[in-house]
């Protein structure tokens, strides 16, 4: 896929959402009192509504709290209109390698295929010391080994992308960087106002869960107007924007960019490559404007993600480190 940053969005006839889902995901979460909220405040319809995947629910809950000055940070980001944004903004807000940004990077399976064929070569030329006919037969059985592994690939690619995502979690910054990736997508979609109502960091499965009924209508009828196109393309570049201002590489991000494929594609009027090229740049500069203006909030999220608390809980870390 070209890249979004430099050559326009390239058309995505399929796609799958993983780390921005928009779907409602049977998942149960464990919801336990709060004893952080402010005195004479009730998380009780809060806790409610998440327990019971309404989105509706969540949203007047928390716009209820905000009222009464628990949710301080919920919807507390303005709307910014879209404008038009360089490569430069984006290195000077501290995002490294800004022009490789919508790259998909390659690292995780050029390292799995790597140790696939290092690994069985190596075996190989072992089994070749065996004795009488096994040392002819072994080393061959050993290195069909690498062909079958691109036979997987050709015919179940999901296959061959679960082992790669299995192999993944042994790269030292890997649950890390989901942390973070996921993370920012949580904290900018609820300064944005929009509900979560769940979120994974399991291989494989990373996603936060956001649903919002009147947008998911607008999705799917292809009629998501500029306002709310801006909105979904921030959040879906916060992860990369995350990202970027930590390692030189942006591995997470092509699901991201899948995902706001979709939204371009659901929007009127439609855009053209070079509006789409724009509004690529400065949803990531805006996430990551956000992300870096409440860097102690984004911190505080991770560490409570990390710990695989619940939705109420990471609202609480947020609002806790306000």
């Amino acid at each position: 896929m070209a890249s979004l940053l430099n050559t326009g969005v390239a058309a995505a006839a399929d796609f799958r959402l993983r780390n921005l889902d928009l779907k409602c995901h049977h998942t149960t979460w464990r919801v336990r009192a709060s004893s952080s909220a402010a005195p004479g405040v009730g998380l009780s319809n809060l806790q409610s509504a998440i327990a019971k995947n309404d989105s509706t629910g969540v949203k007047e809950a928390l716009d209820q709290l905000n009222e009464v000055g628990w949710a301080k940070i919920w919807g507390s980001q303005p709307y910014v209109s879209r404008r038009t944004t360089s490569l430069r903004e984006l290195t000077t807000l501290g995002i490294k390698n800004a022009e490789n940004l919508a790259i998909p990077s390659v690292r995780n399976d050029a390292a799995f295929l790597f140790t696939v064929v290092g690994t069985t070569g190596f075996l190989g030329v072992l089994a070749g010391q065996l004795p009488g006919d096994w040392g002819f037969f072994v080393p061959y059985l050993i290195g069909s080994i690498s062909l079958i592994v691109l036979a997987v690939g050709s015919i179940s690619p999901g296959l061959l992308q679960a082992a790669i995502n299995g192999f993944s979690s042994f790269f030292p910054d890997y649950q890390e960087r989901i942390a973070r990736h996921e993370a920012a997508h949580f904290l900018v979609a609820y300064l944005l106002g929009l509900p979560i109502l769940g979120y994974s960091l399991d291989i494989g499965k990373e996603h936060v869960n956001l649903i919002d009924e009147r947008l998911e209508k607008l999705i799917y009828s292809g009629q998501l107007d500029a306002k709310e196109l801006d909105r979904l393309a921030v959040v879906a570049m916060a992860g990369l924007a995350a990202e970027g201002f930590q390692y030189d590489k942006v591995v997470g991000q092509s699901a991201d960019l899948f995902t706001l494929q979709r939204f371009i594609n659901r929007s009127k009027p439609q855009l053209s490559k070079e509006q789409q090229q724009n509004l690529t740049r400065w949803a990531v500069l805006l996430a990551g404007s956000l992300l870096k203006t409440n860097k102690n909030l984004h911190e505080a999220l991770i560490k409570a993600m990390s710990e695989k608390k619940t939705v109420l809980e990471c609202i609480e870390a947020i609002e806790k480190a306000s």
